[in-house]
């Protein structure tokens, strides 16, 4: 609950920075020009880490980078992480895939992103990523570090911003769930083996 607090007055704190620097550096700059959350249309939340997140796919997916992809996801969520791709050509298109296999690149983008744990998917009507579900990039930024999927330099980047933006109960809660995996999968390599060792006793 404090952490909570804490993060609302800072974020209050740095908005009254930026406007008195906007009040400073960019006077009487018409309306018109500016994009606020609040009083216009058409936004979704986006995590701050997402465009090193980008960068990280990219070194994964060489010649055939997927971070733009995701951010296009990310871009037509409505603020749930729950997406339905009825037309994936419109995804595609907006990714930057034209031609006649602009539909088959995305879905190779798509796979990779569901490879690297930054989406789920679920058949439907439009193909197999007709239900997308968008992942943290934080959670998933830390799953390609446990399997060595992230150079030291950028990973480095990445942990700066987490701490930078106070986002670093994301990482803690990763590791509890690998690790109660871990003991899970542990726990059952264990009483396996007493679980055929019954069943033969019985045959």
């Amino acid at each position: 609950m404090a952490n909570a607090k804490q993060a609302s007055v800072k974020k209050l704190k740095m908005a009254e920075r930026a406007q008195q620097m906007m009040d400073i550096y960019f006077p009487n700059q018409p309306p018109q020009w500016l994009w606020r959350r609040k009083t216009n249309d058409g936004f979704t939340t986006l995590p701050r880490t997402l465009p090193i997140a980008m960068q990280i796919i990219d070194q994964q997916s060489k010649g055939k980078p997927a971070g733009h992809t995701l951010f296009c996801l990310w871009a037509r969520s409505p603020d749930h992480p729950v997406i339905t791709i009825e037309n994936p050509s419109t995804f595609a298109a907006e990714a930057g895939f034209l031609g006649e296999r602009a539909v088959d690149t995305w879905r190779r983008r798509m796979k990779k992103l569901r490879e690297l744990q930054f989406i789920l998917t679920r058949p439907g009507s439009s193909g197999e990523f007709h239900y997308v579900l968008l992942l943290n990039p934080n959670a998933a930024v830390e799953w390609m570090r446990t399997h060595q999927l992230v150079q030291d330099g950028i990973y480095v980047r990445f942990r700066d911003r987490v701490l930078e933006i106070g986002a670093h109960s994301d990482i803690d809660a990763i590791h509890q769930l690998f690790d109660a995996q871990l003991a899970q999968a542990a726990a059952s390599a264990v009483t396996a083996p007493v679980n055929a060792s019954t069943t033969a006793t019985q045959a």
